[in-house]
């Protein structure tokens, strides 16, 4: 008795006690997308992993979940994300005062893909769309002829979609957290890695952020004409933006130092990366502007040039780099 007594606590102290995201969809019977935009709502709970890895899920969160009143039809209802045609309807306006309301920031995406043609498609959430359309504060934006500002700013091509996008995307990485890596990976994945490079000149560190970065969001690889559009999406390019994602990654990699360091081979492993050197191609640092209102500027048409070798050598390793050093 006494040994088969010992034998289940040692299986009990093997067992996991938390798994990985796509286990825990599986688990859950929820599709990817799914699954994503409930855990970027906050809906699931995830946890660091010790090994430095992704975030995980607990058992216990799993059960929590499925215990959760109404699972899984109300709350799945909860999470619902619905395109422009949808929303309109939710809402009781055409496709085109919906559109208008999303360029000008007064309903925000939750999510995005693209379609077979490549065009963006946004996501909202149904719940947000149903309390934006109730509240009376907002029955002028839903009858009735546009303001003149709102005429301004859609002649002048405003489109605040994919910017409030990152905002709402980083507020959710940045609640998941508090480990001060995991922050800073969360600010660094809004910006270019020219502009990472530049602040952070620890090849190691910039490789651990690269680990703690959430998964790409697919849909064809970083140099496919489906890869160049999701970058654009996910990359800050308003001067403001640009300028608080810098200050916030420069903190919080300072504050992550001060806690422990980046992970790196020992020294006996680890090649010299030699020292760092300016990225050739980045861009001058914006220049304070002072306070108006969310972006009024179009962003722009194409992607700034970069070069593709440079960019796939940072999340890969040193042997490659070094090569090209030594070449």
């Amino acid at each position: 008795m006494s040994g088969h007594t010992i034998t289940q606590e040692a299986a009990d102290t093997a067992a996991p006690t938390s798994v990985t995201q796509s286990h825990a969809a599986r688990e859950l019977g929820l599709k990817r997308g799914e699954f994503e935009l409930a855990v970027m709502l906050g809906r699931i709970r995830t946890v660091g992993d010790t090994a430095g890895g992704r975030r995980r899920v607990t058992h216990r969160e799993i059960e929590r979940v499925r215990a959760g009143k109404g699972f899984p039809e109300a709350w799945l209802e909860r999470i619902r994300a619905v395109g422009t045609t949808e929303g309109a309807a939710l809402m009781d306006i055409s496709t085109a005062r919906f559109t208008r309301l999303a360029r000008t920031g007064f309903v925000t995406p939750v999510k995005f893909y693209l379609n077979r043609y490549r065009a963006v498609v946004w996501l909202y959430l149904a719940e947000e769309l149903r309390q934006f359309a109730r509240s009376e504060s907002n029955a002028g934006l839903l009858t009735g002829r546009a303001s003149g500002t709102l005429r301004a700013q859609l002649d002048a091509g405003v489109d605040l979609r994919a910017r409030n996008w990152r905002s709402r995307y980083v507020g959710a990485l940045l609640r998941q957290s508090d480990d001060p890596w995991e922050r800073a990976a969360a600010v660094a994945s809004l910006l270019d890695p020219v502009q990472i490079a530049e602040i952070i000149r620890d090849p190691y560190e910039r490789a651990y952020l690269r680990r703690l970065v959430p998964a790409s969001f697919g849909q064809g690889a970083p140099e496919s004409p489906a890869g160049r559009i999701i970058q654009k999406i996910t990359t800050a390019d308003d001067p403001d933006e640009i300028r608080w994602l810098r200050a916030n990654l420069t903190i919080g990699v300072s504050r992550a130092r001060g806690e422990r360091p980046a992970p790196r081979p020992a020294p006996h492993l680890a090649p010299d990366p030699g020292p760092a050197s300016p990225p050739r191609t980045a861009a001058p640092e914006p220049r304070s502007s002072p306070l108006r209102a969310p972006d009024h500027t179009p962003p722009p048409a194409a992607l700034p040039h970069e070069e593709p070798e440079e960019r796939a050598s940072e999340p890969r390793g040193l042997l490659k780099w070094m090569r090209r050093r030594g070449a």
